[in-house]
């Protein structure tokens, strides 16, 4: 045997093993090591494990601990391969031999499979969730069970299309898993035709419903048509069944190739089907009472957990089955959604779907960008932000159609004509329009992911404007120097070099902004946040309202007016409606900086030094890649502390920047009427402002005299500004 590989198969429970599933041959021997297990186990110790002479720490992170589900691909499964689990019974066809149990089982296996293309929508391994179905494994098995065999088919074909969409949207690299196919028989020869298929039961069964209400009625049924199964009291029943469910798949491949037509040419048609797919899930759900009372069978557990309608065990899944193909690491012990939960999955899905095939495929960026801040407000799941991503980049351009070059040169605020000029094909300009591209790719990730992403592309961004102000110099020479406004490529320079940084600042913004929706921040880090917060929104806020009057000359020469009447000229003084929505922020940010720095500054409760890092430390962690971008100019801890060491409460009673953000929002409310998601913020901002405004006079009058007053910070009124609450203890 010494020069035999051994393989051994313990036997847990002490009895003799079990006959191998894989047979020995001429270089292989079967033996029973529980002897040796049991031994080793009784002398050893909790946290000692037996080794040889060259095993090392990079081997014991490597290590695999045996028996345990979680690190042991090799543990000793139910079926050992597909072909041993169908000649085992574990995927029968017929299901049953008794029809009504035959068609109550194949609900069940429609059922377990929602759930687990749901769980696999959310992260699992597509081997351990929607392919741990054996039918799905053998699909030709299934040929003469017309109902399963149509239904294992446009499933196949439904992951095929989902995994194409996340992977051309290259956004699965959230989750790896996602789109691993492992050797899956995921493409399979006429999936093309599955939709024929299906809808060749639908209509049978949809015969059969009709023949079932028309016995109802006494009338004559057709004489080729046979039931469903055998007792004409369930048969309606499970045919409305059978059919909400076999219409919620046809529908919901009809929205994936829908949505993947270019150019948006298929929203419309894909709305439709969302629709239908609503209506469908609708009478799903309906749909479980008769289920579960149409047997006299009582299922055990609660039947919210279950992941069928009908609450029984389907038939023909194992979980193990697939587990060594899941990854190259050990499988992940998963838990299968729920049905109910898969149905409120897919419901969700839907809505977010609808919200895309709804959107205008507006050509203004700033729009859009609005649009796709808003949407990620809902957290959408992967496949929906994939088909998000795959709209609006198509081919290098914006919905596949609009150059981004014409993107920006809108946005720049640039006239028409501007958008084929010569100028595009400039490196720096080609560049750009590949930052564009790529931003919009970013903010249809994960917040997580999307954050990380918009710290590192920040310095992308600074650089490109040093890229285009170097080429600008070289061109035509110091801007100061230079007044000749009838140049079309120095006004493309000057307006693109504007823009871009206006962009800069506003992705810095949306950077800091999603460390509060991802709970970066601790409480004693606010202070620093809002200060950082506040110093980019003045920026922000400078770079808008400079190209807002950029615009607003552009558009005045478009007119082509000779003379400015009194009402003109008062309106242009005006500061425009976007800016006051800006300084409303300021306000806020500048009125929690103040009051969490006075907080600390004179309440030794406020000022409790981290036993792990430094306050410095703290403010390079949160603001590297800000401070590598040098966004904005100027700005350091040094400068932080200096801003922030002086606040006391008899400071801030004399000015109230809460106030100020109150005035504001009141009044620009008017100019956002047409704007409800605008107009929604708003009145957000004004209850942050009202309270604060309320607990700061509070903290003035007592902080500094009441030490039972307690002071904390809660966001239920806005995202990402707090509400200050007062209380004693």
């Amino acid at each position: 045997m010494a020069d035999k590989p051994v393989y051994e198969e313990a036997s847990i429970d002490g009895q003799p093993p079990k006959l191998a599933s894989i047979p020995a041959s001429d270089t292989t021997v079967w033996a029973d090591a529980s002897p040796l297990l049991q031994a080793a186990c009784a002398g050893l110790r909790d946290g000692e494990l037996i080794h040889g002479d060259n095993f090392n720490l990079f081997a014991a992170m490597s290590a695999l601990e045996i028996m345990d589900p979680k690190m042991d691909s090799g543990i000793v499964c139910t079926y050992y391969s597909i072909d041993e689990a169908i000649e085992n019974g574990a995927a029968p066809i017929p299901i049953s031999l008794d029809s009504t149990i035959d068609v109550r089982c194949t609900i069940d296996i429609m059922d377990h499979l929602l759930a687990c293309e749901a769980a696999w929508h959310k992260g699992h391994s597509l081997a351990q969730t929607v392919f741990s179905c054996i039918y799905l494994l053998r699909l030709d098995r299934t040929a003469p069970h017309a109902l399963l065999h149509s239904y294992c088919r446009i499933i196949r074909a439904t992951c095929k299309a989902v995994v194409s969409v996340v992977s051309d949207a290259r956004t699965h690299e959230e989750e790896d898993l996602f789109t691993m196919t492992y050797g899956l028989p995921l493409n399979g020869d006429g999936d093309d035709k599955c939709l024929s298929i299906l809808n060749a039961v639908e209509e049978t069964i949809s015969r059969q419903l009709r023949a079932c209400k028309a016995t109802s009625s006494k009338r004559r049924l057709p004489e080729d048509l046979e039931p469903l199964q055998s007792n004409p009291n369930l048969e309606e029943g499970f045919c409305k069944a059978l059919l909400c469910r076999l219409r919620f798949r046809k529908h919901f491949f009809h929205v994936l190739s829908c949505m993947k037509r270019p150019q948006g040419r298929g929203l419309e048609s894909a709305r439709k089907h969302i629709a239908s797919c609503l209506t469908e899930l609708e009478s799903i759900l309906k749909s479980a009472d008769f289920l579960r009372s149409c047997f006299d069978e009582s299922c055990e557990g609660d039947i919210d957990d279950k992941t069928t309608a009908s609450g029984f065990e389907p038939i023909g899944f194992d979980a193990m089955l697939n587990s060594r193909l899941s990854a190259p690491t050990p499988p992940r012990a998963i838990k299968i959604l729920s049905w109910k939960k898969a149905v409120e999955y897919f419901v969700k899905l839907l809505h977010d779907l609808d919200v895309i095939c709804s959107y205008s495929l507006d050509p203004h960026l700033e729009s859009l960008l609005r649009f796709v801040v808003q949407f990620q407000k809902s957290q959408p799941d992967l496949v929906a932000r994939s088909h998000l991503q795959l709209l609006l980049v198509q081919d290098g351009k914006l919905y596949g159609r609009d150059p981004f070059f014409a993107v920006i040169n809108k946005a720049a605020a640039l006239p028409e004509a501007t958008k084929n000029h010569d100028i595009q094909k400039n490196e720096s300009f080609l560049q750009l329009g590949m930052l564009v591209m790529n931003l919009l790719k970013i903010l249809c990730t994960n917040a997580a992911w999307q954050r990380r992403k918009l710290g590192k592309f920040l310095q992308d961004w600074r650089v490109i404007y040093v890229q285009l102000e170097l080429a600008f110099r070289n061109e035509y020479g110091e801007v100061s120097s230079s007044s000749n406004d009838e140049n079309t490529c120095m006004k493309i320079f000057q307006h693109i070099l504007l823009w871009v940084e206006e962009q800069t600042y506003w992705i810095a913004f949306r950077f800091l902004i999603l460390g509060f929706e991802l709970e970066l921040y601790s409480t004693g880090e606010y202070c620093m946040v809002y200060w950082y917060l506040y110093a980019v929104l003045i920026k922000l806020t400078e770079k808008t309202h400079l190209m807002m009057a950029v615009s607003h000359d552009t558009a005045k020469r478009k007119g082509k007016k000779k003379k400015d009447s009194p009402k003109d000229l008062a309106r242009e003084s005006r500061i425009p409606p976007a800016v006051l929505f800006l300084q409303c922020y300021i306000c806020l940010a500048e009125g929690l900086t103040m009051m969490l720095a006075a907080l600390r500054n004179e309440i030794p409760v406020f000022h409790s030094p981290s036993p792990f890092n430094t306050e410095h430390e703290k403010f390079v962690q949160h603001f590297e890649l800000l401070q590598r971008a040098c966004i904005p100019d100027h700005v350091s801890y040094p400068s932080y502390k200096e801003s922030t060491t002086h606040a006391r409460f008899s400071t801030l009673a004399m000015y109230n920047y809460f106030k100020d953000a109150q005035r504001i929002a009141k009044e620009v409310k008017s100019s956002f009427s047409n704007d409800p998601e605008r107009l929604a913020e708003l009145r957000k901002l004004e209850q942050v402002a009202e309270h604060n405004s309320v607990a700061q006079n509070v903290i003035c009058r007592l902080g500094a005299l009441d030490p039972s007053l307690k002071v904390s910070f809660e966001f239920s009124h806005h995202p990402f500004f707090a509400t200050v609450v007062v209380k004693r203890s």
